[in-house]
């Protein structure tokens, strides 16, 4: 990430070290991060989506964030993450989802608005805030066909590349077998 980049994700110009640290506290076995792959397996969005202690203003709560690479930018890639964290967060009993950000990151505030949050600014910051409605059969049906999805289309781009792999190496090895038969012709 670029350093404005850095600044409009974590609220301040984060250095390399502050960004390792921050991924080096990600707890697996509480949060959920989200990623969207292009179709060359490189990761160009990514969501956190970082689960609250229970408290008694809430049920449970929790903060969401979001990257994603400049070159995939007005893809609606941060919106699709936010949807499915929603989804997710929702069918694990979550009934709050927050966004700090800071007043001037437009899109993030955007994707906010746009799902229906209650965006409150304090000088340089905001907070969004998204109740979410309780779990259903369809809700969790839906997670279900997402995560197939998801799953399906990472296979598939997978594959696709192993095939590009072996053509390429194919194509090696017709140019070392065309270059020998043409050496033994002279």
């Amino acid at each position: 990430m670029d350093p404005a980049d850095r600044y409009l994700r974590f609220g301040y110009a984060a250095s390399d070290a502050q960004v390792s640290r921050y991924v080096d506290l990600l707890d697996f076995d509480r949060d959920e991060v989200f990623g969207i792959f292009n179709r060359r397996l490189e990761l160009i969005a990514q969501a956190h989506l970082a689960y609250l202690p229970q408290s008694p203003r809430m049920r449970q709560g929790a903060e969401f964030g979001v990257s994603v690479l400049p070159k995939a930018r007005g893809r609606g890639y941060g919106a699709r993450l936010f949807d499915h964290a929603m989804l997710h967060a929702r069918n694990r009993g979550v009934d709050t989802m927050i966004i700090h950000a800071l007043s001037e990151n437009a899109a993030m505030l955007r994707i906010a608005r746009n799902a229906g949050a209650k965006v409150e600014r304090d000088g340089g910051e905001a907070e969004a805030r998204l109740r979410l409605p309780p779990e259903t059969l369809g809700s969790v049906i839906e997670e279900m066909v997402e995560n197939q999805a998801a799953e399906i289309d990472y296979q598939l781009k997978s594959n696709a590349q192993r095939v590009d792999q072996l053509r390429s190496i194919f194509g090696e090895i017709k140019a070392g077998i065309r270059k020998v038969r043409d050496s033994t012709i002279e």
